[in-house]
């Protein structure tokens, strides 16, 4: 088809308004499972503080008629330490951008720190499961709280060449990788085991989304229905959610920020992240046309009892 003479098309027009879309599209996932599973508490020094203890093993525990009584020994409780570590997010608007008509935000300084608080959000899950260890800092130094994975060595599962983490008071070392090797049913029934053994109560797996993948695949996975009342139809599903153990139910949770390589049991009630500084956002002292913000925390994990938890090390991740 050809175009009539003399058509004035859009190409050589001026003048037309652009079609920007009032809406800013961010496909960046914000959600943190283990920061919002585990408990919440404060801290009152950088350098933090907390006991565990445990009950004896139990004993047929029979005893003469009339004898004399003999005094069992005291066992003293553990102490264990962690870090505080400050995470923080900063912006700086100038007076124009600021007053300036913009597609998809009236403000772009209220639109930068509520994408600046989603940031610091992910930064402390990355730091929970990233395998780092407690450094206590100095003036060159920054300080880091130690995750998840340098507290666990007790119930454990790792590769050959593996080795689970070596501290008594506060984990200042990280776990030893080894030669990776494919998830296997048998592997996560090993790890709950011991958990349950330990004497606690698996409630969660961790793991990255190829691991998750594998986990729907074992057979201990519950019947892919949500439990339904009344006369509705059961709605099918196509992830599995949760694992039926021998020692319970497990919450089987994919997270983008744990370690591919780790799979995590956890039990939430015993770890909590502290805050020394709540998350907190401080107007900057204005030296020019510009609105300066500095978004901080001051926190740390708080593994409560390492017993309580397990980690299936050393997993292939594609």
């Amino acid at each position: 088809m050809a175009i009539a003479s003399n058509t004035f098309l859009t190409y050589s027009a001026k003048g037309i308004r652009e079609d920007l879309s009032n809406v800013i599209y961010n496909i960046s996932p914000e959600e943190t499972p283990f920061v919002n599973n585990i408990g919440k508490g404060t801290l009152s020094n950088t350098n933090f503080d907390w006991q565990t203890d445990a009950l004896a093993a139990a004993a047929a525990n029979a005893q003469i008629e009339g004898d004399e009584t003999s005094y069992d020994a005291v066992t003293a409780t553990v102490r264990l330490q962690n870090y505080a570590q400050i995470s923080r997010k900063s912006v700086i608007i100038s007076g124009t951008e600021e007053k300036v008509n913009k597609a998809g935000r009236r403000s772009e300084l209220a639109y930068q720190i509520a994408k600046k608080g989603s940031e610091l959000k992910r930064d402390i899950e990355f730091s929970c499961l990233n395998g780092q260890a407690a450094v206590a800092g100095d003036s060159t130094t920054a300080r880091t709280t130690a995750s998840v994975q340098a507290f666990l060595k007790t119930n454990t599962n790792f590769g050959t060449g593996g080795a689970d983490p070596t501290y008594s008071t506060v984990p200042t070392d990280t776990r030893t990788d080894g030669t990776q090797r494919a998830f296997s049913e048998t592997i996560l029934k090993d790890v709950i085991q011991q958990v349950w053994t330990e004497g606690g109560t698996p409630k969660v797996l961790m793991v990255g989304s190829f691991n998750k993948q594998a986990v729907s695949a074992f057979t201990g996975i519950a019947g892919q229905r949500f439990n339904v009342t009344g006369n509705k139809p059961s709605t099918i599903i196509g992830a599995a959610d949760i694992y039926v153990s021998d020692f319970g139910n497990v919450s089987v949770v994919a997270n983008r920020f744990v370690r591919a390589r780790d799979a995590l049991v956890l039990d939430p009630e015993y770890a909590s992240i502290d805050y020394l500084r709540p998350m907190q956002t401080m107007n900057m002292a204005k030296t020019g046309d510009a609105d300066k913000r500095l978004m901080l925390t001051e926190w740390g994990l708080r593994i409560h009892t390492e017993k309580a938890h397990g980690i299936a090390a050393d997993l292939t991740t594609s």
